[in-house]
């Protein structure tokens, strides 16, 4: 037997077309007609949505792609201007050449 107001495509006291119910195919007894339908229906939404989500997959990688390649790139930049250690090793070289020059000047 069909749902009530199933075959009504339009309800007769509030003139408004009925709202489709969430079924729960576990505790319902359906048909397998009925969860063929179901079945179809579903692949029939995704592949309507497939298009915008792939869209919006790509945008979001090329997002995240974009932002690891800036933070990579950062990184290389900011370690190339950083002239601590240069200056650490002129102050090294500075004090061998006091060292031998203590060593061998008495």
């Amino acid at each position: 037997m069909a749902a009530p107001g199933a075959g009504d495509p339009v309800h007769a006291k509030s003139g408004k077309a009925p709202v489709a119910q969430r079924i729960d195919p576990t505790r319902e007894k359906l048909t397998p007609e009925q969860l063929q339908f179901m079945r179809q229906v579903q692949l029939a939404q995704w592949q309507k949505s497939l298009p915008q989500r792939r869209t919006r997959n790509i945008v979001t990688g090329l997002g995240i792609g974009a932002l690891v390649l800036a933070i990579y790139g950062y990184t290389f930049y900011s370690v190339s201007q950083e002239r601590f250690l240069d200056e650490l090793e002129d102050e090294a070289k500075a004090a061998r050449a006091r060292a031998l020059e203590r060593a061998s000047g008495p």
